[in-house]
């Protein structure tokens, strides 16, 4: 196979790669809405709950359920705070029972359960409590270029570790272009969407624990040191592949796991939750 077959190939590969890799962070990441299904009265009722939210509006909770002899109940407080369990009865809207949330300030976490009822038989949707953050309204302008950058740095990332793999002459010209991405989308980019979001532009070592940042800081290293040695020698790739797998490992760690949260006790936004 020559050069332009096999870079072909391999560029395909790094696209398809990268959107599994995007599918699964999505799937696996604490802002995921749980998903499942509930068996009542030899009927499959499937319900969503959300865990992330914006802070200006209040968060629905919406159940199909069209049996209207079927109530339910939520129960909700705040995360780590004093405060006694909220009991409301949810609301019968068509065939859908619905409950709200009410909005906190950006950090802000709720810890909250939903209970079905249908006669004296109780289900509660899910073995443990579901938590939500609440967060800022980040412009989508700064969100969308953030997730493309981002998703594009990636798969420049997989393509130069490919490329160093098989001894091709572009990893220097792709190491260039990911580590430009990666710059921008995650140093630039990264911070403002955070900043909307819950007010902090890094909040990554050394003024917090965001694993978040910190993995971007990690990556962004092994990145310029595979750009410094390739633009001393053209022929040690080495580094460009072990950026690459960096990078890849950093991707599969599921995305804002110990994040800024409020603490309600003493009003401070904490980091490393």
């Amino acid at each position: 196979m020559n050069y332009k077959n096999k870079s072909l190939f391999l560029w395909i590969f790094s696209i398809v790669f990268t959107l599994t890799i995007a599918y699964y962070q999505r799937i696996t990441g604490p802002t995921y809405p749980v998903r499942d299904t509930i068996k009542i009265e030899n009927k499959f009722v499937k319900f969503k709950l959300p865990r992330t939210h914006v802070s200006n509006y209040d968060a629905i909770i919406k159940i199909a359920i069209p049996d209207r002899s079927i109530k339910g109940i939520i129960k909700y407080k705040r995360l780590r705070s004093n405060d006694k369990w909220i009991i409301n009865q949810m609301q019968r809207e068509g065939e859908y029972l619905t409950a709200t949330i009410p909005k906190q300030p950006p950090a802000g976490k709720i810890i909250y359960n939903v209970i079905i009822q249908k006669d004296n038989n109780t289900i509660m949707l899910t073995k443990n409590p579901v938590i939500i953050r609440f967060k800022g309204e980040v412009p989508f302008i700064f969100l969308i270029f953030h997730i493309i950058i981002m998703f594009f740095s990636l798969i420049f990332s997989t393509r130069t570790g490919l490329e160093s793999v098989i001894k091709g002459k572009n990893t220097f010209k792709y190491t260039q272009i990911t580590l430009i991405l990666f710059f921008v989308g995650g140093i630039i980019l990264g911070p403002i969407v955070q900043y909307y979001a819950f007010g902090d532009f890094w909040a990554g070592w050394p003024l917090g624990k965001d694993f978040t940042d910190n993995k971007t800081a990690i990556a962004l290293i092994f990145w310029i040191i595979a750009f410094f040695r390739l633009l001393k020698n053209r022929q040690k790739t080495g580094w460009a592949l072990i950026a690459s797998i960096v990078l890849l490992l950093i991707y599969l760690i599921p995305h804002s796991i110990f994040g800024s949260e409020l603490d309600y006790t003493s009003g401070e936004v904490i980091t490393g939750q």
